[in-house]
């Protein structure tokens, strides 16, 4: 029994739980993703390059079929994530720089500091 509450107290915790929900986001996204360059992209690249469907790119080799058209398209679609992501984490950290820049109150004087400024005077005012 003492497992399955260990086990239960893990797969509860909010970074599993995140994790779980970022995988299915990012399946559905590399979907959506994957649209974008086999039915937006892809098709625009071939009209600009002569009317070349990169997706039935391939090359025999006696038997085998060698489809370097679709890995063409991959390239395109890691690409397009890569590029993604990248706005995505340069935003989160453009706006994580703003609240660290914001500035912080300084600390109060400790008591020997405190001490020290009235000595000072002091000494000033004898003068």
């Amino acid at each position: 029994m003492g497992i399955l509450k260990e086990f239960k107290a893990f797969a509860m915790r909010g970074n599993v739980i995140d994790l779980a929900v970022g995988v299915v986001i990012g399946g559905a996204f590399g979907g959506i993703v994957n649209s974008l360059v086999g039915d937006v992209i892809m098709p625009i690249i071939g009209v600009l390059t002569g009317g070349v469907d990169f997706s039935g790119l391939s090359y025999t080799v006696g038997k085998a079929v060698i489809a370097y058209g679709k890995f063409i398209q991959a390239i395109f679609t890691f690409i397009i994530i890569a590029f993604s992501l990248f706005m995505v984490i340069k935003g989160m950290n453009a706006t994580k720089k703003k609240e660290e820049e914001a500035p912080a109150a300084p600390p109060a004087p400790s008591k020997e500091e405190v001490l020290l400024g009235e000595i000072r005077d002091l000494l000033k005012d004898r003068r």
